[in-house]
């Protein structure tokens, strides 16, 4: 009998070990699961760079997310170190989604922010909003018009990767650089440098800012954009040399008027300008199985190809430099003829 109640003592002790251990596990398991999802952006007090706050959102759909999440950004913190991105005298007049675009309009006193504090506005709404799933990128308006940045660029649309800060790096720093751009000539047959000084946040790739800026199109005459009407940027990233751009659907518009190499070209020459970028891929909507008009594979990685550029696009300094040249042979030419 004493060796029963032993036995089942034993048993009673080591089933208890195992709920233990279950809960134990269970509970490190809610831990994990408690981690939010989902966070809110904010800014520092300093005002120098954005804060991340973990949320988890009552609302389960997208639409609800998106108000839910519009709304917390409008309401003041608790936390002394902590406050919200949005000035009290900007409000969002509306908001729509469409197509997993969202576009925020705002008041006229969106427009009258200063370049840092607009900057961090945008930062922490981009973050915040790229969160919801059905959302992959934003467009900003002040009233009906598209938002501008302080030398009245088109800022565009805004993404998850557009707002990525470079370590030791403020998003306030703003940076001024000159990149070389590469258009169409006007009849579509040949490609033209363009240099373009741009001043830019910290937080905005370069190579991300030379896909804008070529989108956008020239800013000098004589030339046009070679990439189709209606092509947006969905992302672009650089990898071991390679960069790989995302583009929509609108890049398949078929603009005859522009050859086939100059539109592809155009890409490639104007990003294997900067010094990170050797090749270039380019792909629409993530897939890169189809070719450009039947001849360019997307497949391929494509590198930098003056034999497209126009003679006469050649760069003020080469112009100067071989204007000088001339002068030489001519005076070389009219020494020996003495």
């Amino acid at each position: 009998m004493e060796r029963g109640k032993k036995v089942v003592w034993l048993q009673a002790l080591l089933g208890w070990v195992i709920i233990l251990g279950c809960l134990a596990l269970a509970g490190c398991g809610r831990e994990e699961e408690g981690d939010p999802e989902y966070k809110l952006y904010y800014v520092n007090k300093e005002k120098t760079k954005t804060v991340a706050v973990g949320y988890e959102p009552q609302a389960g759909d997208a639409l609800g997310m998106v108000q839910e999440f519009i709304e917390k950004l409008f309401q003041d913190t608790d936390s002394p170190d902590i406050r919200k991105a949005v000035p009290r005298e900007v409000e969002l007049l509306s908001w729509k989604l469409e197509n997993a675009q969202l576009y925020l309009y705002f008041n006229g006193a969106y427009g009258e922010m200063d370049n840092v504090s607009e900057v961090l506005c945008r930062a922490a709404f981009v973050r915040t909003l790229t969160q919801v799933e059905e959302v992959e990128c934003i467009s900003f308006y002040v009233g009906d018009t598209p938002l501008v940045d302080a030398n009245g660029t088109l800022i565009g649309l805004m993404t998850a990767e557009s707002f990525i800060e470079n370590p030791g790096e403020q998003i306030n720093t703003i940076q001024t650089s000159n990149i070389t751009l590469y258009f169409a000539n006007k009849k579509g047959t040949k490609l033209m440098q363009e240099v373009q000084e741009v001043h830019y946040s910290s937080n905005i790739s370069l190579e991300k800012l030379v896909m804008e800026q070529l989108l956008k199109g020239p800013s000098g005459e004589g030339m046009r954009p070679a990439v189709p009407d209606g092509t947006k940027l969905l992302g672009v990233s650089v990898s071991e040399g390679v960069c790989f751009v995302n583009l929509n659907e609108g890049f398949l518009s078929q603009n005859f008027d522009v050859s086939e190499p100059i539109v592809i070209y155009s890409i490639v020459n104007s990003l294997a300008e900067l010094p990170n970028v050797n090749k270039v891929q380019i792909s629409v909507n993530g897939d890169n199985s189809m070719a450009y008009r039947e001849k360019f594979k997307l497949s391929d990685v494509y590198e930098r190809n003056l034999d497209y550029l126009d003679d006469s696009a050649k760069t003020q300094e080469e112009q100067i430099k071989e204007g000088s040249e001339e002068i030489v042979d001519e005076t070389e030419k009219e020494g020996a003829g003495g």
